[in-house]
């Protein structure tokens, strides 16, 4: 996971980058891998820091990323 320490959320924030988390990794279909997770979250936290405040906003771009990851 990338450097995420400098990086600071209010409570209402965390809150809406949870539910957007929560909200993509459970339209993943199973087996849901860890690293799979850690794009999602990367993207969010990445996404929230640019101000981005949207849960679906949030949610699409995550999973968008997910797809354009290079494939091991």
């Amino acid at each position: 996971m990338k450097n995420f320490s400098n990086a600071a959320f209010s409570p209402e924030v965390i809150e809406i980058m949870t539910g957007a988390l929560k909200v993509a990794v459970a339209s993943l279909p199973e087996p849901v891998h860890a690293s799979h997770v850690n794009v999602l979250a990367e993207s969010i936290l990445r996404t929230a820091g640019e101000g981005e405040r949207n849960i679906v906003d949030m949610k699409r771009i995550a999973l968008l990323e997910l797809q354009l990851m290079p494939r091991e």
